[in-house]
């Protein structure tokens, strides 16, 4: 019978994956999206913004995630805890690298005065006009203020969902601690049973 820290444990886990699969979908339609020619100053600087981003490493990221997700398997098969230690330590690595990938985009935000303006001017005449727009905050008037309040939104969002993603991250391992310690004790029951000549009960 399946208990109730293990199904715990199995939605833990899954949630582990679906941040994986978001975090690989981004990536990759961000990474199929962020070299269109943009159709209006909006687009035009949220591609600029994109083009910065560590989708790769993203990538990277979500490869891991799967990895460990494949690791739980044969834990939550088998009554074996080696396997829940491994994807264990997996996970930590995971929230980690998660955890560094936010910090990036954050610190991306505190910077983002002084790193538009080489941006910007190696962008095209066509790409420049789109960005003197409203929507896009008039750069050329050296107006920094509505760009960098553009952007600030628009990676707050990102790296946001990026350390919800860790928190979830924590509660597999959490999760994964608990499964661990229900194991241990049932193993160090049955051991007494064996000593006591009830092991075939």
């Amino acid at each position: 019978m399946v208990s109730k820290v293990q199904l715990g444990y199995v939605v833990a886990d899954g949630l582990f994956v679906l941040m994986g699969i978001f975090i690989i979908a981004f990536s990759v339609i961000v990474g199929n999206i962020r070299d269109e020619v943009p159709e209006n100053g909006k687009q035009a600087a949220r591609n600029l913004f994109y083009q910065q981003f560590p989708l790769t490493a993203g990538i990277v990221n979500a490869v891991f995630i799967f990895a460990t997700f494949l690791v739980t398997l044969p834990g939550l098969a088998t009554s074996s805890r080696k396997w829940l230690k491994l994807a264990g330590y997996m996970s930590v690595v995971c929230a980690l690298y998660t955890m560094v990938l936010g910090l990036i985009l954050w610190l991306q935000t505190l910077k983002i005065r002084g790193d538009f303006a080489p941006l910007f001017a190696a962008q095209s005449d066509e790409v420049k006009s789109l960005m003197q727009t409203t929507a896009a905050a008039a750069v050329m008037r050296g107006c920094a203020t509505p760009i960098s309040s553009f952007a600030n939104v628009f990676l707050d969002n990102i790296f946001t969902a990026l350390f919800g993603v860790v928190g979830f991250d924590v509660v597999f391992i959490m999760a994964t601690a608990c499964l661990l310690k229900e194991r241990k004790e049932r193993e160090r029951f049955r051991h007494i049973d064996e000593k006591n000549g009830f092991g075939r009960i």
